[in-house]
């Protein structure tokens, strides 16, 4: 239990226990075994990104869908 200001008790959520999953079978086992190979391979032959000239200061917007022009932003 922890306190709380408002002068209630809280106790922890109770969440039922997982089921058991069934055992993988080869051609699974083998299928991640593939793609984790693959995404160490990625990891180890990427390049950092080249910087960006006269490119929109602060974060990317075609990320956070907010573009700015002249100052006026527009959020499509």
């Amino acid at each position: 239990m922890t306190d709380d200001p408002s002068g209630r008790e809280t106790t922890a959520p109770t969440h039922a226990p997982l089921p058991e999953r069934k055992p993988l079978s080869p051609a699974a086992k083998r299928a991640l075994a593939e793609a984790e190979a693959r995404k160490l391979a990625a990891e180890a032959n990427a390049r950092p990104a080249a910087p960006e000239f006269q490119g929109p200061k602060g974060p990317e917007p075609t990320r956070y869908g907010d573009w700015e022009n002249k100052g006026i932003a527009s959020d499509f």
